[in-house]
């Protein structure tokens, strides 16, 4: 049985890891800012910022995996911004000063991060080895650099914890995580689709990186499992679409014909009304899971037509039992 530390585990992401690992029999412990009670695994209250008695919990731990961090799905407002940047940086520098500070460290830590440190970009993918970054590039929207300066911050506050030679260290630069659960982003796309508005956005060529829920928990295991891999690495399919081709396969994966399209006009008004940003839309993200090839890793739903199939039967499936 392995103990596994989960920070931030009460989000989708983190409940499908944490459903996973207590099928599995581990020892599962969450560390939250609002305590509850769990089915299985115990819950231990943390602030994300201070020491306190969760440091307790990761003397001896297998794993630490921390997923801290708010939302990005909000208007970046100048608090709104400083809460998303915090929120993630905290906890990081919380974690590692942590770990350091242990007598028996960790074996493991897994970092959260975000596919979106790399470039905007159509013509090439970004692997670990080749991906460009475009922090400086004066061409980009002002938010669209925010959020690769958080992601940016958000690694740079493991380096900034030194090393850590007792303990493997990992960053998960995450793309779209779809999971057939309410609350999710899957969700979301999929009720434009089931409202007849899961057209294209904006021109429709900006591409989309994501991963099936399945092969994001594999490869969380998978990683857990191989000793000698550590650094960043990208967790997504190996084929990332245009987003006007994966709003299509949606569609008929769904069962639906048309789908009314976006303008980025239409966006900027959409995304005023629900308090959200057009950057989680528009920009970019080609991101391909070059480490995870090269060591041999194998996806279950490495294109978008199967992934897209899987979980709208997923959903169906779930949403007839929650009416029966």
């Amino acid at each position: 049985m392995r103990k596994i530390i989960i920070a931030g585990g009460s989000g989708q992401i983190g409940s499908l890891l944490t459903q996973t690992f207590i099928k599995n029999g581990d020892d599962v412990v969450i560390l939250s800012r609002r305590p509850h009670p769990l089915r299985a695994g115990r819950v231990v209250e943390w602030d994300g910022r201070n020491p306190g008695p969760w440091v307790e919990e990761l003397e001896g731990a297998d794993v630490v995996i921390n997923l801290a961090g708010r939302s990005v799905n909000c208007r970046y407002t100048p608090e709104n911004r400083r809460e998303i940047l915090a929120s993630r940086v905290d906890s990081t520098r919380a974690i590692g000063e942590a770990i350091a500070a242990c007598q028996r460290p960790p074996q493991l830590w897994l970092q959260a991060g975000t596919a979106t440190i790399y470039a905007h970009r159509f013509d090439a993918p970004n692997d670990e080895k080749t991906g460009q970054f475009d922090a400086d590039d004066a061409d980009l929207p002002e938010k669209w650099r925010f959020t690769n300066e958080v992601a940016r911050s958000w690694e740079a506050a493991v380096e900034e914890v030194g090393p850590l030679p007792e303990t493997r260290t990992v960053i998960l630069r995450t793309s779209l995580v779809l999971s057939a659960t309410p609350g999710g982003v899957f969700e979301v796309l999929l009720n434009l689709v089931r409202c007849g508005l899961g057209g294209k956005n904006g021109d429709g060529r900006q591409y989309v990186s994501w991963i099936h829920q399945d092969d994001f928990v594999r490869a969380v295991e998978w990683l857990i499992d191989r000793d000698g891999f550590s650094g960043p690495v990208n967790l997504a399919a190996p084929h990332p679409v245009p987003n006007e081709e994966f709003m299509r396969v949606l569609r008929e994966a769904w069962g639906t014909r048309t789908g009314l399209p976006a303008t980025e006009w239409m966006l900027e008004i959409g995304a005023l009304f629900l308090r959200t940003e057009t950057e989680l839309i528009l920009k970019s993200r080609r991101v391909t899971p070059g480490r995870l090839l090269e060591n041999g890793f194998e996806f279950e739903f490495p294109t978008w037509p199967e992934a897209a199939n899987d979980l709208c039967a997923r959903w169906r499936k779930f949403r007839f039992r929650a009416t029966e």
